[in-house]
This record gives structure tokens, C-alpha cells and sequence, in this order.
């Protein structure tokens, strides 16, 4: 796969925090910026000066069928908005949110709450908000929202905002919470049919999806929408005989020709399975996992995945279990390596590149490198081009012996990460992810070592380990 690219700005704050974007633009007194949580603003008095990286592209989503595997949770159009209310531009100052100038709107709107008093009251709480976000702190930011809509529960774009950032964290149930108020207020938005269509899916609803998306299309149609209406509209097909099963921590559907008693099985086994994952990152996702047990017909059917997949994620843990009564070593190895996958794409609010996802993923399944090793030590003395770089995006496109190339790297880098220096420095990598860092960007936070440096590493480990 060539994958597309997008080029590198960065945008430097008066008060020395550093902010890696897309697409920076400047007008009106604003600096605008792509985030993973949608297009976001702030004044330009706290910006110190910004650098346009022209040099150094970074890669983004592949092709259509690609990004069909995957599909982006899209921003409302409220967030590519700047509010004209005073109090928004004035909400943060020199790089930091002015906590005093927030204290006292919220005094004068509780004394005296009139319209403007409200107004400049949400204005600020949403301009400090996005500013949290900009900056990776996701808690103060969902307390600013939590505060303007305790001041006006009714406003829709602040609903929108504040469930979107629910959406990116994984946090269905309470987004599709905020969701149902904006549709009573405003039944006919496009932008809240498509976030709660995301929240549907997100909750294993593919039918309620379907039906939300299908009144976005109505009211305004869009590529993404259309893209998510189709994919939830083949599984709400297919699974609509499905039987079904739950657990704590899953929300198991799968075909009728699937043993009652290999469902039972998977879904034990999963269990124990997630306590040892989450005790691993140190981490617990937000809601149920959705879990699908197809025939092999059904998951290529549905999947439309390369010859050489055999299990997926997408939000859900997707498995061909055509043949079996029981979970198998095998099985039960594909469960752990899927189960991996949410855990890592949650914890790190979808930004974990390809090669860090599946070498985590093989990593806590039980892979190491010895097979390998020969293999990618000569790749290595040989100076042959290997690309951490190269290896962020989809694989979907990737022959089969190219993607088995990308699965031996990506294992040989996280085992050597976690040898030379803990899983903690694996959770410090997706977290720093999770706030908004580039993945080399996080590597040498928590590394002090950039994708070549990484790269000599892993080869050293390989010699080190196994000759």
C-alpha cells in the first residue's frame, strides 16, 4: 500500500507547551488545527509562533476500503466553529485557561442567570474545554462541558461537543446519553443522528445505527456517513438471527450454526483474558466489547478482508469459528491477540499506529522472536529498508509475505521495548498517544529514541537475545 500524507505543523504556545497538528491555518485572531477530536481553536494572543514541517509528511488513512475496516468517528460541524461571544476568545490567556475570569462568569450567571449571562458562561467553559483538549487532558475538559451544560442543559452544540469527546474515549453509554437530550431538542440535526449512529454501533446496536444514519443521509449526506450506513447495514443483515450471550465485560452474537456450548467457552475465555490484559496496561475499557463468531463465509463476507486475515478488529472482535466446538489453543491465542487490540486502541484513543497495535497485540498473546530472528537480523546487516514509518497505517493492502515482514518488526520492537525496559514504558507510549503526540514523538518522550534509533535497538536485542 502507498499510503496518502498530510504534512507536520507545529504550533508553539507562549507558555512553552508544544502542540503538533494538521492543516494550522490562522484568521480572525484564531489559530485552527486538525485533532484526533475534530478541528479545534484558540486565540492567536497565545501562540509564540508556528513552524509548517513541508520536509517531513506523516502518514494518514489509506484507501476507501481501507478506511471502511476502520472507520473515523467524524467532528460535528459545530467543532470548525469559533464562537463570537467575547468571553471564548477571553477564556484563554497566555496559554493557560483563566480560571478567574471563569469563577466569575459562573458567579454572575448563578446570581443573575440571563440569556447573555448563560451564553458567555457556555462560550468560555467550551473555549477552555477545547483548549484541554488541544492539550491532552480529557478529564478537565469533560469537567468544562459538564459545567456550561449545568448551566444551559439544553444547548445543543455544547451536547455535541461534549458527546464527541465521549465518542473518541470510547464512551458509548454516556454519549449516547447526551445524544438522546440533543435529539429532543433538535430532532431534525444531521450532526446528532450521525454521532448517535456512532454511539449505537459503538454499543453493539448495528439496527439503531443503521436507522440514524440513514436520517443523517437524509438531512446531510457525506462519504463518511454513507461509508458507516453501508457497514452497519451488512451486519445488522447478517446478524439479525444471530443468537446471543453476555458477560460482564462482552456482548457476544453469533451464527446459529455455532455451538451454544463454544460460545459459553469463548466468552469464559475472554473473561479471564481481560482481567490479565488490563492488570498488563493498566487499563479498563469503558464499555462491553462486542464480540461476532462467524462462519468463514460470513466473516470474509462481512470483513472484506485480504485472504490472509484470520480473525479482525474493528471496535468489535470479529472471529471465524467454522468447524469448532470448543475454544482451542489456536482459538484461544486469536482471542487474546483481538482482545489486545481494543485494549491498545481504547487506551490510546484510536492513535496507536499499525505496528504498535500488532506488536502488543502478538507480544500479550505469547509471540517472541526466535523464529524470526535470522530472518530479520540479516534484513537488518543487510541494510535493507525497513520503515517503522512505513508500517503506521492499514496493512489491509499489504501482500501476504510483506504483512508477515510487518508482523516479524513490529514484534521484534515491542519485545525489545519490554525487555530493556518494562511494559510501563509500553503504557506511557499509548498514553502519550492518547494526548495527542505523533507515535515517534511519543518514542523519544518515553524512549529518548527516534524510529531509526529505535529501529538499531531492536536489531541489537535480536543479536542479544537469540545468538
Amino acid at each position: 500500500m502507498i499510503p496518502g500524507s498530510a504534512f507536520a505543523d507545529t504550533i508553539y504556545l507562549k507558555s512553552g507547551r508544544k502542540i503538533n497538528a494538521t492543516r494550522v491555518t490562522e484568521e480572525n485572531g484564531q489559530v485552527s488545527y486538525e485533532t484526533p477530536s475534530g478541528r479545534l481553536s484558540f486565540p492567536l494572543s497565545i501562540v509564540d509562533h508556528i513552524t509548517h514541517d513541508d520536509a517531513s509528511p506523516i502518514s494518514t488513512a489509506g484507501t476507501p476500503a481501507d478506511r471502511a475496516l476502520n472507520l473515523p468517528i467524524a467532528a460535528p460541524s459545530v467543532l470548525s466553529a469559533t464562537p463570537s461571544d467575547p468571553a471564548w476568545s477571553a477564556a484563554v490567556r497566555d496559554g493557560s485557561i483563566d480560571t478567574d475570569l471563569l469563577g466569575r462568569l459562573e458567579s454572575e450567571a448563578t446570581a443573575n442567570p440571563s440569556p447573555t449571562a448563560i451564553a458567555r458562561v457556555v462560550a468560555a467553559e467550551s473555549a477552555a474545554a477545547q483548549f484541554e483538549i488541544s492539550v491532552g487532558d480529557f478529564e478537565r475538559a469533560n469537567d468544562h462541558y459538564n459545567i456550561g451544560l449545568r448551566f444551559d442543559p439544553e444547548n445543543v452544540a455544547l451536547l455535541l461537543e461534549a458527546s464527541y469527546l465521549h465518542l473518541k474515549r470510547s464512551e458509548y453509554s454516556v454519549a449516547a446519553d447526551l445524544l438522546d437530550r440533543a435529539r429532543r431538542v433538535a430532532p431534525d440535526s444531521a450532526d446528532v443522528a450521525k454521532l448517535s449512529g456512532w454511539a449505537y454501533y459503538g454499543l453493539n446496536r448495528a439496527e439503531d445505527a443503521v436507522t440514524q444514519w440513514k436520517k443523517a443521509m437524509e438531512l446531510k449526506p457525506d462519504a463518511a456517513t454513507e461509508q458507516a450506513l453501508e457497514k452497519a447495514q451488512r451486519d445488522a443483515q447478517e446478524e439479525a438471527e444471530y443468537h446471543e450471550g453476555e458477560t460482564p465485560h462482552f456482548r457476544l452474537k453469533y451464527n446459529g450454526d455455532a455451538a451454544p456450548e463454544l460460545a459459553r467457552d469463548v466468552l469464559r475465555t475472554l473473561e479471564a483474558q481481560y482481567q490479565e490484559i488490563s492488570v498488563t496496561l493498566n487499563y479498563t475499557p469503558p464499555e462491553p466489547i462486542g464480540v461476532i463468531l462467524y462462519t468463514n463465509q460470513a466473516f470474509t463476507d462481512i470483513t472484506r478482508a485480504p485472504s490472509w486475515v484470520g480473525a479482525l478488529n474493528d471496535g468489535r472482535l470479529r472471529i471465524p469459528v467454522e468447524g469448532l466446538s470448543t475454544v482451542t489453543d489456536e482459538l484461544a491465542r486469536v482471542l487474546k491477540h483481538e482482545l489486545a487490540h481494543s485494549f491498545v486502541g481504547q487506551k490510546s484513543a484510536g492513535r496507536a499506529p499499525v505496528w504498535l497495535q500488532e506488536g502488543i497485540a502478538q507480544f500479550i498473546e505469547g509471540k517472541r522472536s526466535r523464529g524470526n530472528a535470522g530472518a530479520l537480523s540479516r534484513a537488518f546487516e543487510q541494510h535493507m529498508e525497513i520503515s517503522l514509518a512505513s508500517y503506521e497505517t492499514s496493512w489491509m493492502n499489504l501482500p501476504r509475505d510483506a504483512a508477515a515482514n510487518a508482523y516479524a518488526w513490529s514484534l521484534a520492537v515491542v519485545e525489545g521495548m519490554v525487555t530493556d525496559n518494562g511494559v510501563e514504558d509500553l503504557e506511557r507510549i499509548l498514553e502519550h498517544l492518547a494526548a495527542g503526540s505523533t507515535a515517534e514523538d511519543a518514542c523519544r518522550a518515553v524512549l529518548h529514541e527516534d524510529y531509526s534509533e529505535l529501529m538499531l535497538s531492536t536489531a541489537q536485542f535480536i543479536h542479544k537475545a537469540y545468538f
